[in-house]
């Protein structure tokens, strides 16, 4: 591995959230509409809504997967005559204090050389989506995550080693506004919104409607940037008009390998184009986006469709939609995708180095990530594993990490 004289920004890790994690503040009135874990036989299932959810079949997280292990599967470079399933490890351990212990996590940091990491969810990336015909109760439940993330680990800390994102949803404005508010008035660095369009208890609304322009506006005037990061989006109805499964089940067998082609990054591509083409960033000049673990194959299509889009209706288009993306929205991509590629559409200076650890599919030791950078000078490198992502989050760097 490169070694690298400064400390990095890592934008994509994860905790295993405990299994109370949406029940410990949650208002009783919701008990039985929101998140409930459940003995079922041996094993411990979660029921989401009405409905059992396989979205983590293993809510306890016990065993759980090793870090990096499905890295070969996740570069489409499984050896000839291995069985992709062998790749799957799980630790003989129990769970590692690390994963869901701030303190633990930072010395881990640590060892690992890294600065500053991002934490998304795990469990809770599907949430939202199971919830989607009870605005209420999402609402209720992704309040009462953020105040056990707030608790358990802190949306930031005056050292800045890990900034933690809370969840907010768009399916209630007047109540997503609030969330907000509540959220920036206890530190938050970044706010974490699904790449979903937004479920209103009848018709759907683009994240572009005039109804978000609320919270749209405070994290502008706040100077806080949202991450769309990979979750269940809803987009498996559009597998299930093709014959495929309905329900995400990341972990619940190969399934029809049609499904991946039809869905693949369809969500990302059409979240970042509802927030350009919808006006948000114009309405919102100072408003920062990232899309974080959905790779970057996406941002060529979208930047091509955009550009013939806005030749052939120009009047739909106050100022360049490929110009307003290049200006607003980061990436943080895959490791195994065309980085030198990415960085001709939309510039080095929009790269973010993101591991996904310690999930399987991700990287086993993070910093391994400066490796797939072989194409860019010392200088691009240095902006991609750390300048980009201390912008985009406004966290200075330490003496000790430059």
């Amino acid at each position: 591995m490169t070694a690298l004289d400064y400390r990095p920004i890592d934008v994509d890790n994860h905790y295993y959230e405990p299994l109370d994690a949406f029940t410990r503040h949650l208002d009783r009135r919701f008990r039985r509409r929101g998140v409930q874990i459940v003995q079922q036989g041996r094993h411990r299932v979660a029921i989401i809504g009405d409905r059992v959810n396989r979205f983590i079949p293993n809510p306890t997280f016990d065993p759980i997967i090793v870090p990096g292990c499905l890295d070969l599967m996740f570069r489409g470079e499984v050896p000839e005559g291995v069985d992709p399933a062998t790749l799957m490890r799980v630790e003989s351990l129990d769970l590692r204090p690390e994963y869901q212990h701030r303190d633990a996590r930072v010395a881990v940091v640590d060892e690992q050389g890294i600065e500053t990491v991002v934490m998304f969810p795990t469990f809770g990336c599907g949430v939202e989506e199971a919830l989607r015909d009870d605005i209420e109760a999402t609402m209720a439940s992704l309040h009462a995550f953020n105040l056990w993330l707030d608790e358990d680990w802190g949306f930031d800390r005056a050292d800045h080693r890990i900034i933690a994102a809370p969840m907010i949803s768009l399916a209630d404005p007047r109540a997503a506004a609030d969330e907000v508010d509540f959220v920036l008035e206890r530190g938050a660095r970044v706010v974490h919104i699904r790449p979903a369009p937004v479920p209103g208890g009848g018709k759907p609304r683009s994240l572009g409607d005039r109804s978000h322009d609320p919270v749209w506006a405070r994290l502008a005037e706040a100077d806080v940037p949202v991450a769309f990061h990979l979750g269940d989006s809803g987009y498996l109805r559009i597998a299930a008009m093709w014959g495929g499964r309905d329900t995400f089940e990341p972990f619940g067998g190969p399934g029809d390998a049609l499904d991946k082609i039809v869905v693949d990054d369809r969500a990302i591509h059409d979240t970042m184009a509802s927030m350009v083409v919808h006006g948000v960033f114009d309405r919102h000049p100072g408003l920062r986006a990232a899309s974080i673990e959905n790779g970057s194959d996406f941002v060529h299509r979208l930047c091509k469709r955009m550009k013939k889009l806005a030749n052939q209706s120009p009047k739909s288009f106050p100022n360049d939609p490929v110009q307003t993306f290049r200006e607003h929205v980061w990436v943080a991509p895959y490791y195994e995708d065309d980085l030198p590629d990415l960085a001709e559409v939309i510039g080095a200076e929009r790269i973010l180095f993101g591991s996904d650890w310690p999930h399987g599919e991700g990287l086993a030791e993070p910093v391994a990530f400066v490796d797939e950078l072989s194409g860019f000078d010392d200088d691009d490198t240095r902006k991609i594993m750390r300048d980009n992502a201390s912008d985009f989050l406004g966290v200075p760097v330490t003496a000790s990490a430059r």
